[in-house]
């Protein structure tokens, strides 16, 4: 069996350690590796890597792994493959030293505090030959693979516009504490909730949709004062609310207008955390995390606006549910799963750092947008 050593970089963090670690990487490890499609298997080490030694120490014995460290350099030196999920500002620097050593890569994202920089680690990437993945961890959820696949089987005919919703109130972290870190509130640090969500939203509308050709939004601060994990108050400088209208197009040519909001200043009321809804002229269906509603054009009932009476009509009954028709794992998991499939086979990966420079491209046209007040097209990216 081929073991492959992956350097986790950043792996204290949330998302390193919920997510990639203890939801991917540890239960691909315990379930004996990933099959191959001849039969056999690839089994995965994991190096836990970060700046915290007691912290490193910590995580590796609760979860019986052998090797950490604080030596980035070492550990990408002794990897197979290099993992980064630290500061978004470090991972260019982390991301070219392993390239560069001819070490694969999967990597969060954004991968680059700027396009430049991110086009720059894609066209290190096209000269080295490595395998390289970026986290587009949504399109692997239950949700949005059932959304993915009525496109696919045409249940919406012509497809009309996507709207979704997104966010949740984050406490200001002086009466409770904030459930993010504060970072993410400080420009300066590479904080802002359209950095952060817009390029999920362009793979997002690349993989239901089609390519994303122009961006309209406005940015807002709506908190601009939190205080921080010492309980110290700051100054909020970062965007904590971005809404965007895109036009998309469709691999046939249609036309889509796709709009998208994004909070850290609003309180839920939907199903879930984030929901697309998808109008056709067939059909529609809504889409969360795990769950897809859908209801077709023959079971569309008819309402009458008549605002002096009360509505009767249960509109969530008249939904479906799409069912999953297979069995999906954790998302961040699948995608790990076949990316280690694209090391051990030599190809690329269908999610690779290009596909992260468009997303870091539309948050910065989205920022640029929302500074200028006007609808900026977006021109295409060539290494």
């Amino acid at each position: 069996m081929t073991t492959l050593r992956i350097a986790m970089n950043g792996v204290t963090g949330r998302m390193g350690y919920r997510q990639h670690l203890v939801r991917s990487i540890l239960p691909i490890r315990d379930q004996g590796g990933v099959t191959l499609p001849d039969g056999s298997r690839v089994q995965v080490e994991p190096v836990l890597v970060g700046r915290n030694a007691d912290k490193l120490k910590e995580l590796a014995a609760l979860h019986d792994v052998e090797h950490w460290s604080t030596d980035v350099d070492a550990a990408i030196a002794d990897a197979d493959i290099v993992f980064d999920a630290a500061m978004t500002n470090l991972r260019p620097a982390t991301l070219s030293k392993a390239m560069k050593q001819g070490k694969h890569v999967f990597t969060e994202k954004p991968t680059a505090e700027t396009l430049a920089e991110a086009i720059e680690l894609a066209r290190l990437q096209a000269t080295t030959g490595v395998t390289v993945g970026v986290v587009h961890d949504k399109l692997y959820l239950p949700g949005l693979v059932k959304l993915r696949r009525l496109v696919d089987e045409g249940f919406f005919g012509r497809i009309l516009s996507l709207r979704g919703e997104f966010g949740y109130w984050v406490f200001e972290g002086d009466s409770q504490p904030a459930q993010r870190p504060s970072w993410n509130y400080r420009t300066e640090d590479g904080g802002g909730i359209t950095t952060d969500m817009f390029c999920h939203w362009n793979y997002v509308l690349e993989g239901i949709l089609g390519q994303v050709r122009t961006v309209t939004a406005k940015t807002a601060t709506h908190i601009p004062t939190r205080w921080d994990e010492q309980g110290r108050e700051y100054a909020a400088t970062a965007d904590d609310a971005a809404y965007g209208i895109f036009d998309v197009t469709t691999p046939g040519g249609d036309d889509v207008v796709a709009q998208i909001n994004s909070s850290w200043a609003v309180r839920v009321f939907r199903d879930e955390l984030v929901e697309f809804q998808v109008d056709g002229t067939h059909g529609s269906a809504v889409a969360g995390l795990r769950e897809c509603r859908a209801q077709h054009r023959a079971h569309t009932p008819k309402p009458v606006w008549n605002p002096d009476l009360p509505v009767t009509e249960p509109f969530r009954d008249q939904w479906l549910d799409v069912p999953a028709n297979a069995d999906l794992d954790n998302g961040f998991k699948l995608q790990w799963e076949e990316f280690l499939r694209d090391v051990v086979a030599g190809r690329p990966h269908r999610y690779d750092l290009l596909s992260a420079a468009r997303g870091v491209q539309l948050a910065e046209l989205g920022l640029r947008s929302s500074a200028e007040g006007r609808r900026i097209d977006i021109p295409e990216i060539t290494l």
